[in-house]
């Protein structure tokens, strides 16, 4: 089992796409040029804007921080992403603008291939332990969004702080399994191959 501890400091921050926002780059892979699979940031929005376009990809966004906004696409429909974690999912080929609510947002993103890829994003408490097992070929990230935690098996890794990501990858067909420990909420996201 390789585990990864991704501090928020590493983070990479970059422009947009479209040059109108900034991104906080978590991870991607496997390659880490722009033909990427999957990727995980946090997209900092400051002004009304419209989104960059991801042809191919599929999106997942969870509000972090701030007081919202209201998305509208081409073809007319809106959403509102509210506190305190908003989430919507959406094809990266459609065009969309955002407006926000009060002030500005910080907010997760998941992109990625869907004809490569599955992915799953779970809001979840983390009260106590949450155990993991990891299947070869598929990651395992836990993004901490509030309180703190502590990988408790097999690896001297610093304690988690909010804003802190684990990933969890198989390196062999295995029984392994990794145990986290701690108190407060966290983002469990999913990825594995297409079947």
């Amino acid at each position: 089992m390789r585990i990864h501890y991704l501090p928020a400091y590493e983070y990479q921050r970059q422009r947009w796409k479209n040059g109108l926002g900034w991104t906080r780059e978590i991870a991607r892979g496997p390659s880490p040029g722009d033909d990427y699979e999957w990727r995980l940031s946090i997209a900092e929005i400051s002004q009304a804007c419209p989104f960059s376009a991801f042809p191919g990809y599929q999106r997942t966004l969870v509000l972090l921080d701030g007081n919202g906004m209201r998305l509208r696409f081409a073809d007319g429909r809106e959403t509102l992403l509210e506190p305190p974690h908003g989430r919507i999912d959406f094809s990266g080929d459609q065009p969309l603008d955002c407006e926000l609510l009060d002030g500005p947002t910080c907010d997760f993103n998941l992109i990625y291939r869907p004809d490569r890829l599955q992915a799953e994003l779970h809001h979840r408490p983390l009260v106590g332990s949450m155990v993991f097992f990891p299947s070869p070929g598929g990651d395992w990230f836990v993004y901490l969004l509030s309180g703190w935690a502590q990988v408790k098996n097999g690896a001297a890794l610093p304690r988690l702080s909010p804003g802190d990501t684990l990933q969890l990858t198989a390196t062999a067909a295995s029984a392994d399994r990794v145990i986290l420990d701690g108190a407060g909420e966290v983002l469990v996201i999913r990825l594995a191959p297409s079947a």
